[in-house]
């Protein structure tokens, strides 16, 4: 166990955290609730499955484009409310009100209005949340200078972004609901204003409530401004090759690359498995079990699995905590053979628990490691310090695995023989999509392992560099 303690001025206060965490709600409420809606294009608004595809991806190109930059412009940012926090406030307000927009199609309007309509809101909905999400990643790597105290922020910061995977698998239940909505078009309008409001509710806490560094403090700012714009794109460039020159940092983006988009590839076919093994393709008799499955998930990993990585984390070091929980992970895909049983259906619950450590220590380690090598980056580099530009980068690799996670999800489905429109599976199908769906994840999660091995930033290591980083310019 770490024998350093926490200093009073390294430590921060439960209404931070809880702020902070709340910005993480709005953080995984936004892509879930994005998912679950575009399934509704095709089923409410008949959009035809090509054109619906193209609204699912043409928008990522802004996505990548714009993290960089955002993270960069709120690096070199100098207001009296600090770097990060103005963005976070406007840009939680324009994403709440523009998903609720985005979502106000008419399914009687012609296909290709509905198509360039949602297509321009949703360029300008991503830049919107990429205002707000940026800056809050970048604020929480800046909140606390403690090794241990970034991980305690970052665990109680992910236990509340956890809620919204209770809540979002509900939504297809919701929508299709013929008791609470006329149609599946009006049940997405509706919802869509609720999730907007909650957006807006929870994304605002941060930028008023949390502390980030003294923004008077960070030298070597670039100007922010239009006839700045090529030296600020050199500058970024320049960032970026920085940021992707640390090795550790590169430790860390793979090994998430791997786990989460191990898991995301198979995301779907736990679904289907329920469905089609458990179920033999009875809609009615399936009922609300795939939502059930993924909101256990959720809560395990919340109230169980954090606390538990958390507290590894301290006494064993954030590697050591990320190996152990990843390899705990892989024995609970192993599982799902025989959770998966026609004949008790609730086994399907049995695995979750050790499943669960896979996502459960990712991105609560993951994000405190980044916060570390902010440090490291500082003292080798200089500043501005990064954490908007590491944030950015972070994200983008795991927005880019998604995609890739998406395109390797559906190439699988076609391999085993999977038919959609069927009312049921063959065996064989059934057979090789639990195969896929415990070996794809595992493999990637023992990949992630040995990219994690050698890891180099160690506590210790961590502890110097900050004692050398305020000696040089004081604590900020």
């Amino acid at each position: 166990m770490s024998e350093i303690t926490t200093g009073a001025k390294d430590k921060v206060p439960f209404i931070q955290k809880a702020a902070f965490g709340s910005g993480h709600l709005v953080n995984n409420l936004m892509p879930g609730a994005l998912a679950i809606f575009m399934f509704f294009l095709l089923t409410a608004f008949g959009m035809d499955p090509f054109l619906a595809g193209l609204l699912g991806g043409l928008p990522r190109i802004v996505d990548a484009v714009s993290d960089p930059i955002m993270g960069y412009i709120s690096d070199n940012t100098n207001t009296k409310w600090g770097r990060r926090r103005p963005f976070i406030f406007v840009g939680a307000i324009l994403t709440g009100l523009l998903f609720i927009l985005l979502w106000q199609m008419d399914e009687n309007n012609s296909q290709d209005y509905n198509f360039w309509y949602f297509l321009i809101i949703s360029a300008v909905f991503i830049l919107a949340n990429t205002m707000f999400s940026t800056p809050l990643i970048g604020l929480g790597y800046e909140m606390t200078s403690d090794y241990n105290e970034r991980t305690r922020l970052m665990g109680l910061a992910n236990i509340v972004g956890q809620v919204a995977w209770m809540v979002v698998p509900w939504f297809w239940v919701l929508i299709a609901d013929e008791s609470l909505f006329a149609t599946q078009a009006e049940g997405v309008r509706q919802l869509s204003i609720i999730v907007g409001v909650i957006a807006i509710v929870f994304g605002v806490l941060p930028a008023i409530f949390c502390q980030g560094i003294d923004s008077s403090k960070i030298e070597n700012r670039q100007e922010i401004s239009l006839k700045e714009l090529v030296n600020i794109f050199s500058k970024l460039f320049q960032g970026i090759v920085e940021v992707f020159r640390h090795k550790p940092f590169l430790r860390l983006c793979g090994a998430t690359f791997l786990v989460f988009n191990g898991f995301q590839i198979v995301a779907s076919f736990s679904f289907f498995i329920i469905l089609f093994y458990l179920f033999n393709g009875d809609y009615a008799a399936a009922g609300t079990w795939p939502a059930w499955f993924s909101t256990i998930l959720a809560i395990i990993t919340a109230f169980f699995v954090i606390p538990i990585v958390s507290w590894m984390a301290n006494k064993w070091g954030k590697k050591n905590s990320f190996i152990i929980s990843t390899a705990i992970s892989i024995v609970g895909y192993g599982l799902k053979w025989w959770g998966f049983n026609p004949d008790n259906p609730l086994l399907m619950f049995f695995p979750l628990p050790l499943m669960a450590f896979g996502l459960g220590c990712l991105f609560t380690l993951m994000m405190s490691m980044t916060a570390d090598i902010c440090d490291l980056d500082e003292l080798e580099n200089g500043m501005p310090r990064k954490e908007g530009t590491f944030g950015a980068i972070y994200w983008w690799t795991v927005k880019l695995g998604q995609a890739l996670a998406l395109i390797v999800g559906g190439a699988v489905l076609s391999w085993v023989g999977f038919d959609g429109n069927a009312a049921t599976q063959t065996a064989e199908t059934l057979t090789q999509l639990r195969i896929a769906d415990i070996i794809i994840p595992s493999v990637t999660a023992a990949l992630a392992i040995a990219v994690m091995w050698n890891y180099s930033l160690s506590e210790e290591k961590a502890k110097s560099i900050k004692a050398e980083l305020e000696s040089r310019r004081g604590a900020l």
